[in-house]
């Protein structure tokens, strides 16, 4: 039996792993000549953002990325509203002809 390249069985892989996510957990110690030296604890979630986000693990993250973006709506409709188009300076023209 030869291997084969299965890619419909990659896209699975990919499906459930963005959709459900998995947690990877590795723990390495370092010794020399049976004396622990150092200790290394890992922990790594992957996941989609969408699922991230249902378990709480960038709920932080999600909140300011949101506030951000209310923030940068705000400031576009508020500059767009404190000038409007019969106030704009045109070429030549100053304050005071605009005021008469």
């Amino acid at each position: 039996m030869r291997p084969r390249k299965d890619e419909e069985a990659l896209v699975d892989v990919l499906d459930v792993l963005l959709r459900d996510g998995v947690i990877l957990r590795a723990d390495v110690i370092v010794s020399v000549a049976e004396i622990p030296l150092v200790g290394i604890k890992l922990t790594a979630a992957i996941a989609g953002m969408e699922t991230m986000n249902e378990y709480g693990l960038f709920e932080e993250w999600d909140v300011e990325r949101r506030r951000s973006a209310i923030t940068r709506r705000q400031h576009r409709r508020d500059r767009n509203t404190d000038v409007a188009d019969d106030d704009r300076p045109t070429v030549g023209s100053s304050q005071q002809d605009r005021d008469d």
